[in-house]
């Protein structure tokens, strides 16, 4: 009886770890202009307004977001003004989106989860850390 209730327990998180990575991510439903008066620290991600960035601010902060491990590009470009980035954890592969929007020399950054209600600050962390990246270059 043991044996096979391991064996359900390990179909169930298997299965589990199957959706988290390979369900789709529609760019109609993530790839939205954030919308950002000032700083916010969200239960599932953050909000940042870096101002006075510099014209080529998102080009700089599409460098630094590309060389992070597990990101990729979702939706939109350099060139449209805006992108929208999946990064993926490490062990079970939960995707964040971080959408970046050059609005005049600002930046409007949204990074949030998909799945569950808190990240644990991981959002905040990983955009902090690429502002900072940002200004070190800047």
């Amino acid at each position: 009886m043991l044996f096979w209730l391991g064996v359900l327990i390990l179909l169930v998180a298997a299965n589990f770890a199957a959706w988290v990575r390979f369900a789709p991510s529609d760019p109609a439903r993530w790839h939205v202009a954030p919308e950002v008066t000032e700083d916010e620290d969200l239960p599932g991600g953050v909000k940042r307004r870096v101002t006075d960035a510099g014209p080529e601010a998102l080009r700089r902060f599409d460098a630094i977001a590309r060389a992070t491990p597990r990101t990729q590009v979702l939706a939109g470009s350099v060139a449209e003004g805006m992108v929208t980035y999946i990064t993926r954890s490490a062990l079970w592969g939960f995707p964040d989106y971080t959408t970046v929007r050059q609005e005049g020399t600002d930046l409007l950054i949204h990074g949030r989860l998909r799945f569950g209600s808190s990240d644990m600050g991981v959002n905040r962390a990983r955009v902090d850390r690429w502002i900072a990246a940002l200004r070190a270059e800047g």
